[in-house]
């Protein structure tokens, strides 16, 4: 029988919402939402992370404030809830003048608004905390909350004070959102936001309607005529993402002058003028849409049918979440990576800045130079820092317990901390930080060279098992499709080298080292016992603790915290006792 929760839960959403049946996951974490507990969601993309706040941020009394990443997202969720009978929702951005902005925290103070919407820099005011505490908030919620975490692949600094913020404005429930989060980030999620008796909800990352497929290329030129002629042959509509916003440009007025309605996003452009490719894009009167990373977090079109990165993204972290925009109907729908080697190079350059040793040192030093707590601002004007820099440089330091954060939003260094010290060991994490970075680029690598199933290798990188009833092929990735190359034009085939005539050498074969990753292939035979299977925890004599995420042809894929990701032997580490279970 259902309880009196379910019950108001489902007609709420379908007398507001119009949804008739909500996913047995969103009922489960609604249900821990209603029950005032710490609550963490990991929903793919399109499966209705949403509904999980909206639903029950009805029925709680007090408003539900949502932290969420781009005004854009923000400006969707805004309007769509406005357009529910019974609702009212409202934003607090950098966009809308001083006296918008007041006269939203008027609306708030006299209980007129059910859902506030606040980006992350937001809640770095001290007035805008101070206001949030005045309005009682029922349930505050971390969209995108991969954010919050530096295992994440989008991790900003801003949201590493979201925990402090939490217990300035009153310690409401937390409900944390992401659609991507494998076990080591959720436990990343769950320290830094401060939750408590957390229900984790966690549904699998298949998503089978998304054929997956990656075509090699040398040469660059090549690659760039490939990714036009793909992306005028797709179904429509579509994205394709680019490295660089140069690229995102050049690719997009060369589908415009093929005849598509094609258009650039990047975060170079106005507001307005992504703002108005944001809406053109919602409302099917573009055919597709060429961006860098800043476009699609939160996009809610359910038609679209490919996406195609030009260029090789930095993490499978990333590349998961922007190919998972695509086919949201259920319908079919193709993940396309034109992969140069090559890329690579440039996504090493994205991820190679390392905290200045000198830079720490001073900001650690100019703290203990104070006789109690400062206020971010001053520290800012004392070390010449921007914003950003300095939060980078506070957050480090306070992950090293040299800085501590009053419940003013003040920064205080904690008693005895030796600046010096404290400085050391917090580029000591940064580097660790970088060297995780590094590692993602690699099993970026391993997918795309792959010779095995790429859904098995995508999924182990996730930590999802294979199911009992799973084959070694899964019917939609072009390793499986096709076990012999084949040329079939310049992005035709699995194996075809475009504008070369040759076939790209082939995988390397995975090894000890970060290059390495799980190919797919056949599970270890039965009977073949140990304790060293997705999820284990577990500790390496020289990279110290980590977690077993994937188990594929005799290979186990590990994410350590001081290193990152690194593919190991089986036979070679039961051999030689490399690993022990925590």
């Amino acid at each position: 029988m259902a309880t009196s929760s379910a019950r108001r839960l489902r007609e709420s959403a379908r007398e507001v919402f119009g949804w008739e049946r909500l996913r047995p996951e969103q009922l489960l974490a609604m249900e821990a939402v209603m029950e005032r507990r710490d609550t963490l969601v990991v929903m793919p993309t399109g499966a209705g992370k949403s509904a999980v706040y909206q639903v029950p941020g009805l029925l709680i009394p007090g408003p539900t404030v949502v932290v969420s990443p781009l005004i854009a997202l923000q400006r969707d969720q805004v309007q769509g809830l406005l357009r529910r009978a019974g609702t009212d929702a409202a934003a607090v951005n950098s966009t809308q003048n001083s006296r918008e902005n007041a006269a939203v925290w008027d609306r708030i103070s006299e209980g007129d608004v059910d859902f506030l919407f606040l980006a992350p820099e937001q809640l770095a005011k001290d007035e805008v905390v101070e206001q949030l505490a005045a309005a009682g908030p029922a349930l505050f919620v971390v969209d995108e909350a991969q954010c919050v975490s530096c295992w994440g692949h989008d991790f900003r600094p801003d949201y590493l004070r979201l925990g402090q913020v939490i217990d300035r404005i009153g310690r409401p429930p937390v409900l944390a959102l992401t659609a991507s989060a494998a076990a080591p980030v959720r436990a990343d999620i769950v320290a830094r936001l401060g939750m408590r008796d957390v229900r984790e909800v966690v549904t699998g990352f298949d998503r089978p309607n998304i054929h997956l497929e990656v075509v090699p290329f040398r040469d660059a030129a090549a690659k760039k005529r490939a990714v036009v002629e793909r992306a005028a042959a797709e179904p429509k509509p579509g994205l394709v993402y680019a490295a660089t916003r140069r690229e995102a440009e050049e690719y997009a007025a060369e589908l415009g002058q093929l005849g598509f309605d094609a258009a650039a996003y990047h975060a170079g452009l106005p507001a307005a003028e992504r703002a108005a490719v944001h809406d053109r894009f919602l409302a099917g009167g573009l055919d597709v849409v060429v961006a860098t990373s800043a476009f699609g977090m939160g996009i809610d079109k359910p038609d679209v049918r490919f996406v195609l990165h030009a260029s090789v993204p930095g993490s499978l972290d990333a590349y998961y979440q922007e190919i998972g925009r695509a086919g949201r109907d259920g319908e079919a729908a193709r993940a396309i990576l034109a992969y140069r080697p090559q890329d690579l190079g440039l996504q090493r350059f994205f991820t190679a800045g390392r905290p200045d040793p000198d830079t720490v040192t001073r900001v650690a030093s100019t703290l203990a130079d104070h006789d109690g707590p400062v206020h971010p601002g001053d520290l800012r004007a004392e070390t010449r820092l921007t914003a950003s820099r300095l939060t980078a440089v506070v957050n480090l330091l306070e992950q090293v317990g040299a800085v501590t954060t009053t419940g003013e939003g003040d920064l205080a260094p904690t008693g005895g901390a030796d600046p010096a010290d404290a400085a050391r060991q917090a580029v000591e994490l940064g580097d660790a930080h970088q060297q995780l970075e590094r590692s993602r680029v690699d099993m970026m690598r391993g997918y795309a060279e792959t010779a095995g199933c790429r859904r098995r290798f995508l999924l182990g990188y996730f930590g999802q098992p294979p199911q009992a009833s799973d084959t070694d092929s899964c019917g939609s990735c072009d390793r499986c499709e096709a076990a012999e190359p084949s040329r079939q034009g310049p992005m035709g085939g699995p194996a075809v080298l475009a504008g070369t005539g040759g076939p790209l050498p082939g995988p390397s074969a995975p090894g000890d080292g970060p290059a390495g990753g799980p190919a797919g292939g056949p599970a270890d035979p039965a009977g073949d016992r140990h304790p060293f299977g997705p999820g284990a925890l577990v500790r390496h004599e020289h990279w110290g603790e980590g977690a077993v995420m994937s188990e594929e042809d005799r290979h186990l894929t590990v994410l350590f915290d001081s290193v990152g990701y690194r593919t190991l032997s089986l036979d070679v580490v039961r051999e030689n006792n490399l690993l022990t279970v925590r």
